[in-house]
């Protein structure tokens, strides 16, 4: 455990820290929604699960998006 948080302290120190706490953000949205989901198919209700996939993936997306256009931009600045 000690590990991965000295990586993620390292990982920031050399890149932008507003994108790590995207990432990590997302990343706990994505296993909270996952857990969520196998519940509620565990319980049998899997048109809820359903719904609970698709606001975790529409809110990942929309988290998303400041990455996505900063890469998108880096790309653009490359390509002649």
């Amino acid at each position: 455990m000690c590990g991965i948080i000295q990586f993620i302290q390292q990982l920031s120190e050399r890149s932008n820290t507003q994108f790590i706490s995207i990432l990590l953000k997302i990343t706990g949205i994505s296993i909270l929604t996952e857990y969520a989901v196998s519940i509620c198919k565990d319980s049998g209700e899997n048109s809820i699960a359903n719904k609970i996939d698709l606001g975790g993936k529409v809110i990942v997306i929309s988290m998303s998006i400041p990455v996505i256009s900063t890469a998108l931009e880096s790309l653009t600045k490359l390509l002649p």
